[in-house]
């Protein structure tokens, strides 16, 4: 099908993307040509560095940073953990209560630190005696969404610091967290990309409070002068965290990212909660004005109904995006008949 420009081979009744998402057909055949040239002998190393520089130059646009704020990774846990191993003994960390946990398990592996989960509503009024907040801009489980303008209000009131991971947001719903310390992001859901990239937005202020948990050559001013000797020498910017990359990857990722940020995601935003919200309304049920539902249904029911779904905390998760329509509302529905 064809979608906000691009075309997708996606299925009907496809309403996995919290998992999994769809590439654009250029995507793909990006990825593709890059198999070719590693099936024939024809791939260099040094080739890739410019899809890694393009896909984050990419991230970066779309959080409203610059690209020198942005390290490159493989995983957002992996990514988080540079914040996480840095935090001396006796950090209380703030969590919202039943995150994914590449968020909090960074957190609760340093033996020095506290980690204490709340209510997702009642996080802002609970950040007051906390040195950290984390927690994900869009819940996994059930698309609710957190309230960062009072999130960041909190946090200067307390002088605490924040780490936040887009992963559920990034590709959909417009952003505005350059405030933040940290923003974390993977791209293999919303942003249509092949699993093996994820990025983190480290604010100037907040690069001596990171740690370069896995240092490698990548993570020099210039890689490919760091491959061999010491003494360290880490780049001078957020490229001191990353992570040697996934080649296929940042290939299928540089493109994915470009592709999104020349959206006009308030468009994407109102599409995905358009579809999302028609079908809660049909249900019965209040809208929530988010791209992700989460649904007391039986799995085998949806499934037979033609719907890719996922089963998160007992019930049945879907997400609308660019290139879902009103049949995939349909299709839901008659799972409830």
């Amino acid at each position: 099908m064809r979608a906000f420009g691009t075309d997708f081979a996606v299925p009907p009744g496809y309403l996995n993307t919290p998992s999994v998402g769809i590439p654009p057909a250029p995507v793909a055949a990006a990825v593709a040509e890059s198999v070719e040239r590693w099936r024939t002998g024809a791939t260099r190393p040094g080739e890739f560095d410019q899809y890694v520089t393009r896909a984050r130059a990419g991230f970066a646009r779309l959080l409203g940073v610059e690209p020198g704020r942005v390290a490159s990774g493989a995983s957002v846990s992996q990514l988080v953990a540079n914040v996480a191993a840095a935090l001396p003994a006796g950090t209380r960390v703030l969590a919202a209560e039943g995150d994914f946990t590449s968020v909090t398990f960074p957190f609760a592996a340093n033996p020095g630190v506290t980690v204490t989960e709340v209510p997702l509503d009642a996080l802002p009024s609970r950040v007051e005696g906390h040195d950290v907040v984390a927690l994900s801009v869009v819940q996994s489980a059930d698309g609710r969404i957190a309230d960062l303008p009072a999130v960041r209000a909190a946090a200067e009131a307390a002088g605490a610091a924040v780490l936040l991971d887009a992963t559920q947001a990034v590709g959909w719903l417009p952003l505005d967290v350059a405030w933040a310390d940290w923003v974390a992001g993977a791209g293999y859901k919303w942003l249509g990309s092949p699993r093996g990239t994820a990025w983190l937005a480290v604010r100037p202020d907040a690069q001596e409070r990171t740690r370069a948990v896995a240092a490698n050559w990548y993570a020099g001013e210039d890689p490919w002068a760091t491959v061999y000797g010491l003494p360290l020498r880490l780049a001078g910017d957020a490229r001191a965290f990353d992570l040697s990359p996934v080649w296929l990857a940042q290939v299928g990722s540089a493109v994915a990212l470009e592709y999104f940020g020349g959206l006009d995601l308030a468009q994407v935003q109102a599409h995905n909660t358009g579809l999302a919200d028609t079908l809660l309304a049909k249900l019965g049920l209040p809208p929530r004005g988010t791209a992700i539902v989460a649904l007391d249904a039986d799995p085998a029911l949806v499934a037979g109904a033609g719907i890719v779904s996922s089963v998160r905390g007992g019930r049945v998760r879907v997400g609308f995006h660019l290139y879902n329509t009103a049949d995939d509302v349909e299709r839901v529905l008659h799972a409830f008949e």
